[in-house]
């Protein structure tokens, strides 16, 4: 890995991290003493996207869903009518 002094670092910035990117850290010092090390950055996978319906066919949905278990819910709440 080599070394660049800070001044030589500002000057070729762009030039230096395009290096960086491909593979080729290097390490900035100062009077010769090392301050900071320049790596490339690990590619970021990007997250799956989803996909709506693509469990259609798995599960049935009853058509009195919303309703469904009315009579014993009320009953848990206001106890059993007569």
């Amino acid at each position: 890995m080599k070394t660049i002094n800070i001044h030589d670092a500002k000057t070729h910035l762009s030039r230096l991290v395009e290096e960086a990117a491909n593979g080729e850290g290097f390490v900035i010092a100062k009077a010769g003493k090392p301050m900071a090390k320049v790596v490339p950055l690990e590619e970021v996978q990007p997250e799956k996207k989803r996909r709506a319906g693509f469990l259609k066919g798995y599960a049935q949905i009853p058509d009195d869903f919303d309703t469904m278990f009315a009579k014993e819910i009320e009953e848990m709440f206001y106890g059993e009518r007569k």
